[in-house]
């Protein structure tokens, strides 16, 4: 299983709780690089970021689905505890930088503020916890989870820090193939429209008038065609679904350009 970042991620966090299950995990420094292990066969599935409860969307993982040939095959939802990690023996008054990923930084920005620390950005959670281990920095402080801080030897100096506790980041589980039907199912594509009036009322009026559940909608533009956008849409039940399988089909008249991305069992 590849996921991006260093051991002890939010994203390895995922992949465990998704298999619950001892697995192999095999970390890489992009997000990009995870859909490669996966698409080469280094790993049998990638676990990748798509939005967080707080912060909205990881857009980069959206463009990588639609670059890629993987399917998605679950989803997983985790609750996320930002924690702030220090080499042992450092106190919160020593502290006047704190490193982590931008958008836990921005999770955090209120309990920072307080701190009078100045925030700086990493790739990554983990890494910045290892980063601080490895650098035996003592006047600056990671914002990681409690995993991090047992992999790192590092004390967690405060739980909880995020601004808001409902902070809950969704992952979808990628590889070579989606899931069979379960009964509890969900389906994501991407599709494009005519760049005119009505074009995207028709295209989901198609899964209006089979009475099948729209759960999100993403519009991301369309690199090289300004003011154009494909629309990544999920919705509940599996392709094989006869209500999905017709919507579907009637999709392709309707739309300009339509992408399966996997249907798979949904996460509560």
């Amino acid at each position: 299983m590849a996921f991006q970042g260093e051991h002890g991620a939010y994203s390895e966090e995922a992949a465990y709780a998704f298999f619950h299950e001892p697995i192999t995990t095999q970390p890489c420094t992009t997000l990009k690089g995870v859909f490669r292990a996966a698409e080469d066969s280094v790993v049998r599935f990638g676990v990748v970021p798509v939005e967080n409860s707080l912060e909205g969307t990881i857009n980069q993982t959206y463009d990588l689905l639609l670059q890629s040939a993987l399917q998605i095959s679950g989803e997983v939802k985790i609750k996320i505890n930002h924690c702030l990690l220090a080499l042992p023996g450092v106190k919160l008054s020593d502290i006047n930088k704190v490193y982590s990923h931008p958008q836990a930084l921005a999770q955090c920005g209120g309990f920072l503020d307080a701190m009078h620390a100045s925030a700086s950005p990493a790739y990554d959670t983990a890494g910045s916890a290892k980063m601080i281990s490895e650098r035996g920095l003592r006047d600056a402080a990671a914002i990681a989870g409690e995993r991090a801080a047992a992999l790192y030897g590092l004390d967690i100096l405060q739980r909880e820090i995020e601004d808001d506790s409902e902070n809950y980041t969704r992952f979808f589980v990628v590889g070579k193939n989606d899931a069979s039907p379960t009964g509890k199912d969900k389906t994501s594509i991407v599709f494009g429209t005519m760049h005119k009036p009505g074009s995207l009322h028709k295209a989901l009026n198609e899964l209006a008038i089979r009475g099948i559940n729209l759960t999100k909608i993403e519009s991301r533009p369309i690199k090289g065609t300004p003011w154009e956008y494909h629309f990544f849409v999920d919705f509940e039940g599996h392709r094989n679904d006869k209500p999905c399988s017709e919507a579907l089909q009637a999709l392709t008249n309707s739309t300009t350009f339509l992408k399966m991305l996997g249907s798979y069992p949904r996460s509560d």
